[in-house]
């Protein structure tokens, strides 16, 4: 079945929830939600609702799990230092939220800049002394920015309704052979299939307005490629989806959630400390070339 929802939006629709669509659709070469929000809807919610209505325990879940976040910042910090040289230390977190992984650089000995559209979340950075821009990543923000070497961008792409024109932008603020890390949840995965088609669940994972986009690691790819990157790693984040297909239903219950997640954190603790953390790296980066895992993380050159 395909559903034209305008002259260019059109492809498979794949499901409607809440009075949105979510199509296959051709032109962008990825699942989307139709009709998608207005800026000014968007606006409001990203600039003062997000982290007070939506999500309103992030701050403080995040300030609690902090020493594993720096776990996650670290291994993103080696593989861009293992792709730039030594000179090349300017980076720019979009999305940066609390200010965490902008801190945690700034301490590495990077020039970090973060640029976020919430109140609440830029206060935060700062209390961490973090260097943010209060505003959204456009084309007037990025030109007063500048360039930089590397480009963090982590549950961006899932938010906005033009992740192509996004990515361009990406592109223009990257020098030449800059790295651009990319993080979207891994959505419409066989996991979730799996649990979708045989244990009855519905498609928790699509929630309109917020998620707009749902990719795979080959659509982000191939979205990445087509803007102008090489892809020279992916990798993945801990398929916590295996706790449901396990019997731990944490989507009906967000206290379960939290505790299947701190099991996840001992994983990737554990391994740390033991001294297997490249182990834990090959492992997620294993599962991610079979399209598994949580989440898409995709590093990618500017060519």
């Amino acid at each position: 079945m395909h559903q034209k929802t305008s002259e260019q939006h059109m492809g498979h629709l794949v499901d409607e929830i809440n009075g949105f669509q979510v199509i296959e659709c051709q032109m962008c070469g990825f699942k989307h939600i139709h009709p998608l929000p207005t800026l000014a809807e968007l606006e409001k919610i990203y600039r003062h609702e997000y982290y007070t209505l939506d999500k309103p325990l992030f701050l403080q879940e995040t300030e609690e799990d902090k020493n594993w976040w720096n776990t996650v910042y670290s291994d993103r910090y080696d593989t861009f230092e293992e792709f730039l040289p030594t000179t090349a230390r300017r980076i720019l977190d979009v999305g940066s939220g609390p200010g965490y992984f902008v801190s945690y650089g700034q301490k590495r000995g990077w020039k970090s800049i973060g640029i976020e559209p919430s109140a609440q979340a830029c206060e935060h950075a700062r209390g961490l002394g973090a260097e943010v821009v209060e505003n959204f990543f456009n084309h007037k923000t990025a030109t007063l920015l500048g360039k930089f070497d590397a480009i963090h961008a982590n549950a961006v792409l899932e938010h906005i309704p033009n992740p192509r024109e996004m990515v361009s932008l990406f592109r223009e603020s990257l020098v030449q052979g800059g790295i651009l890390c990319v993080v979207v949840p891994n959505d419409y995965n066989p996991f979730q299939e799996t649990l979708r088609t045989y244990e009855g669940y519905r498609p928790w994972w699509v929630a309109p307005p917020h998620h707009l986009n749902y990719f795979s690691f080959e659509t982000l790819g191939n979205l990445l490629t087509s803007a102008g990157f090489e892809v020279v790693l992916q990798e993945t984040t801990f398929p916590i989806d295996m706790f449901l297909l396990m019997g731990d239903n944490y989507v009906d219950s967000p206290a379960l959630g939290r505790t299947c997640h701190k099991k996840r954190m001992r994983f990737d603790t554990q391994l740390l400390h033991s001294g297997n953390n490249q182990v834990k790296r090959k492992f997620y980066q294993a599962l991610a070339s079979a399209g598994m895992g949580r989440e898409v993380v995709l590093f990618a050159k500017k060519i």
